[in-house]
Order: structure tokens, then sequence, then C-alpha cells
């Protein structure tokens, strides 16, 4: 297993102060899971060399930093690394069953539960949406309740609009509501790329083609996306076939 040079010092260093432990040790496993996460376009194996250490980790000392970590981990790891939709399956469950024991050893930790939720929404997602409806509740339950914890936790809107978009009218779903959520989002972070994807989702399916398009040419001209990978590999293509599904190309600023 190899490591960028960054991470070994950080870890080596991590290992000799005196005292460190198992918890210093999960710190930088999970600093280095955070640094992967935004650069796995470079090299997309490095996720899973990250998950199968926090799998070791989680398994030795199954704290709550470390299973949230191992949470978000399956999810990256489903939506870009997992081949078929069995796979995905699986890796959006083994992050549901992480990040579940996650939010009972912290049940006020924002992140936690985000994951947990995250999670389970993907998972309800592959499944197929009618066939997931009876996670509604749970969902809509912990959405609710990372926004309590933390408003500013900006990566819930993005999943609040998802839902709100993906969920038919009669069980919940509202375009109004999806839009507000997507925005909310971008209030907080302008350069989430994953946000404005979704909200130029929302604004095609509204009938308001013109102005999703003025989005995804934002992200296509965006040049410091909040995740250089996620735009990279997910937000980036997806804002490409939507401009081609509206009969548009992107136009250099």
């Amino acid at each position: 297993m190899r490591l960028a040079g960054s991470a070994v010092v950080a870890l080596l260093l991590v290992l000799t102060l005196p005292g460190a432990g198992p918890a210093a040790a999960a710190s930088a496993l999970v600093a280095e899971l955070e640094r992967v996460a935004r650069r796995y376009h470079e090299d997309p194996a490095a996720l899973d060399r990250v998950r199968d250490r926090l799998e070791r980790a989680a398994a030795a000392a199954p704290d709550a930093e470390t299973l949230t970590a191992l949470s978000r981990a399956w999810f990256i790891w489903g939506d870009v690394r997992a081949a078929t939709a069995q796979e995905k399956l699986m890796a959006y469950d083994r992050g549901r069953q992480a990040g579940r024991r996650a939010v009972e050893l912290a049940p006020r930790s924002a992140a936690a539960r985000f994951w947990y939720a995250a999670n389970t929404g993907r998972w309800g997602q592959t499944k197929g949406v009618l066939r997931s409806l009876f996670l509604l509740p749970e969902l809509q339950r912990e959405i609710d309740e990372v926004i309590a914890l933390d408003p500013r936790f900006t990566p819930v809107y993005a999943l609040a609009g998802s839902v709100y978009y993906e969920v038919p009218g009669l069980f919940g779903g509202d375009l109004d509501r999806a839009e507000a959520m997507f925005r909310k989002g971008l209030e907080l972070d302008p350069r989430s790329t994953v946000m404005r994807v979704g909200l130029a989702r929302v604004l095609i399916k509204a009938g308001r083609p013109d102005e999703a398009r003025r989005e995804l040419q934002a992200v296509l001209a965006e040049r410091n996306p909040s995740n250089p990978a996620d735009w990279t590999v997910k937000d980036a293509p997806e804002a490409r076939r939507l401009l081609e599904r509206l009969g548009g190309r992107f136009s250099e600023p």
C-alpha cells in the first residue's frame, strides 16, 4: 500500500507524538479520507485503500468519528468505484450500517446523521424510488435532524433537494421545496457544483430551460469547485449531458 508523501508524514508525526494512540491514528486516517474525497479523480484506487483501512480501524476501535468516515467512504465508493447496481447497493448498505452505528454513538453529530441519511437515500434511489418509499419517513427525519443540529452543514441541502426532486408529488415530492433547498446550499457554498447540477435538474423539470442552461454553464465554467474530484468525475460530465439534452453547448466565458 502506497500513500502520498504528505499523508505518510502526517501519519508518522501522529504516531510518534507522546501519548499518541488509536484515537490519534484514527484522526489521521479521517484526514486522509478528506484529502482522497477531494482528489480521487487523480487516483481512483485510493478510495479502495482508504476504505479498507477505515474498515480495519472501525473493527479495532469503533468510535463515532471512524464510523462516520467509513460511512462516507462507502458512499463515495458506491458512486465512483462500484461497477454494477448490486455493487452499489452493497456499498450503500455498508455505508448505512456504519452510519447507523456512528449515530448510536454520537446522536448529536450532524456528520454521522448526514452520511447515514445519504447512504440510505442513495440505496433507495438505486433500488428504485417507488420500491423504497418505506424509507422516506426515516430519511426525512434524519435530514430535519441534521439541519436542526447544524443549519450550515451544506451537503444536507443537496440531499434534501434531491429527495424533494426524486419523490413523486403524491408522496411528498415538491419542486418548489427542491429548488429552495438547492438555492440554500448555493447560498452557503456558491462553488458547490453538485448543488448547481441539482438545481438545474429541478429547473428543467419545472419547465424553465433557460435558467437551467445558465446553471449548467456555470458548472462548466467553474475554475475552483468546492470538490475538484466530484466536478471532474460527476458534475461536469452530467452538466454537459444535460446541456446537450436541452440542445445547447458550453460557451467559454
